[in-house]
């Protein structure tokens, strides 16, 4: 199936970003949905499901802010075969549910580990070092951190694959990993620039099987005008390029996405 771009508009953010302009991109409208922000419950989890049900988890798919970055759990479940994940984000989203019945923005990473019989390990790339720690034991064999510094190398990539990755991979990017002068979200946010992040994905693309890759961490809306227009401008500058660097190597392959 050839590899589509995805929008899942939840919030009428990408409509201001102005970024994703093709008309052959998929837009799937959640904004109607209640039982999505932070937490998801049953039958908002039933209703995503269904309305990204026609599409492969091949591709790249936009899924709004971090409050959304649960949607990366639902886009997997998709995947027949065993993967790995690559996890580009600030926090390691392995938290305990408050909600056992409800998948959430902070427990989604541990949901999948404990539910999906696919996937083989999550490899998290930015986590800041407190959450790292904080990590339960029973993990550890199947969750690796590491520095962006480590392996934006391609030879340093290789050989941490080499011991760590078996399978394809399924890339999830949240954007607070980025510093605030390359993304605006509403979480904490890291220390890695844009041109290392693309810098890293680049890398992983052309070394590794990838499945599919989505990314979060839109801005909120803000009482401040100014603000807010500024915030859209970074992201959907950070947005477009990581859109146009997933395009330019797609472009490469046998059977390139719609872009």
């Amino acid at each position: 199936m050839k590899p589509e771009i995805i929008v899942m508009n939840f919030t009428h953010v990408y409509e201001q970003e102005r970024f994703l302009t093709n008309r052959r991109f998929r837009w799937i409208d959640c904004t109607d949905l209640n039982g999505t922000d932070c937490y998801c419950d049953t039958e908002a989890a039933r209703a995503i499901s269904q309305r990204i049900e026609s599409y492969s988890p091949q591709g790249l798919h936009f899924i709004d802010s971090g409050n959304y970055h649960y949607v990366s759990k639902l886009w997997t479940d998709k995947i027949n075969e065993p993967f790995s994940m690559v996890l580009f984000d600030h926090h390691p989203d392995m938290q305990p549910s408050l909600f056992d019945e409800m998948l959430s923005c902070g427990s989604w990473v541990k949901t999948m580990l404990d539910t999906n019989p696919c996937l083989r390990k999550v490899l998290v790339v930015g986590a800041a070092d407190k959450l790292i720690r904080s990590v339960p034991d029973e993990y550890r064999s199947r969750v690796k951190f590491y520095g962006e510094s480590v392996i934006e190398h391609e030879d340093a990539w290789r050989s941490f694959s080499h011991e760590h990755v078996d399978e394809p991979v399924y890339i999830s990017v949240d954007k607070d990993v980025l510093n605030t002068e390359s993304a605006v979200t509403n979480w904490d946010q890291g220390s890695m620039s844009l041109a290392s992040l693309e810098s890293l994905l680049t890398i992983i693309l052309r070394n590794e099987s990838v499945i599919g890759i989505d990314v979060c961490g839109e801005c909120t809306p803000s009482l401040d005008l100014f603000d807010e227009q500024r915030s859209l401008s970074i992201d959907g500058k950070a947005n477009k390029e990581l859109l146009a660097l997933y395009c330019r190597i797609e472009s490469a392959t046998d059977s390139p996405a719609v872009c």
